[in-house]
């Protein structure tokens, strides 16, 4: 985790000392718990959203946010990015081609971020679902690679180790050998991390899978498919909209990923035993 620079807040409060009830009465212990500040994304000068995320990987969560939600079509769209802390949180400041400024201002929505939400703001029915292009038939993924890369990321996360309070996304290669891992209270936000990630270190999206430790809603698979991301893996459940979506679009959706078991909700092809 890198966090941008912020006085205050840090990535993790300070310790606090808080009452835990036990049957022999409340016991006094010192813990850590997650900060999440806002985080306001402005493209060329003009304000879009603002999202409660953890203060750290800002600089990919706001190029993955755009990924994502088709506000870039690329990365090389994205000319310029600063982070401009404050006390209230943090402007994070973009520079997009115009052409897509211009698209974005066509389909504008004010949004309201909050912690683990999904399709805040959106003001039509006809804006919750995006067109989204095919996915590749490849690649072919082995089910040992699940077991491998979910063995991998229990022991990849710092910021969950200390807390217990946040979420992450990971990115492995066919083989399960984890490429990238990113933490956020929000599981929308360790994705859009995850994704920025893979755009700034220019990895193909379509060359392996994502693992999240949250539920598989849609939007969730909406970012993934929207990216490119051909297999979307999850060690909680999935919703019928999203398996829905995914069984249109060609992406193959894990769920219940554990130690020596997972169900395929969708484009089961991709995966051998």
């Amino acid at each position: 985790m890198r966090p941008c620079d912020l006085p205050e807040p840090a990535l993790i409060l300070p310790p606090v000392l808080v009452e835990t009830a036990a049957h022999s009465g409340g016991v006094a212990c010192v813990d850590s718990v997650p900060e999440e500040v806002p985080v306001a994304l402005s493209y060329n000068g003009i304000s879009h959203a603002v999202m409660l995320a953890s203060p750290a990987d800002l600089e990919e969560f706001a190029l993955g946010f755009s990924l994502s939600e088709g506000i870039l079509a690329h990365a090389a769209e994205l000319y310029d990015l600063e982070l401009e802390p404050g006390e209230r949180g943090v402007v994070v400041q973009m520079r997009i081609a115009e052409d897509r400024l211009a698209a974005l201002k066509h389909r504008r929505r004010a949004l309201a971020g909050r912690t683990g939400c999904g399709l805040c703001g959106v003001e039509s029915l006809e804006q919750v679902a995006r067109v989204l292009a095919p996915l590749p038939a490849e690649p072919v993924i082995a089910a040992a690679s699940l077991q491998k890369a979910l063995a991998r990321l229990q022991q990849n996360q710092p910021l969950h180790a200390s807390t217990g309070g946040v979420h992450a996304a990971a990115w492995a290669d066919p083989a399960g050998n984890l490429l990238a891992v990113r933490e956020d209270v929000g599981r929308h936000n360790a994705l859009d991390k995850l994704i920025g990630a893979l755009a700034r270190e220019r990895r193909d999206p379509r060359a392996g899978f994502a693992l999240i430790t949250s539920r598989a809603s849609f939007e969730m698979v909406q970012k993934a498919a929207g990216v490119g991301i051909p297999m979307l893996a999850a060690v909680s459940a999935p919703t019928g909209y999203a398996i829905r979506l995914a069984r249109e679009c060609g992406l193959t959706l894990a769920g219940f990923v554990r130690e020596r078991r997972y169900t395929l909700y969708a484009h089961p092809e991709r995966i051998i035993e």
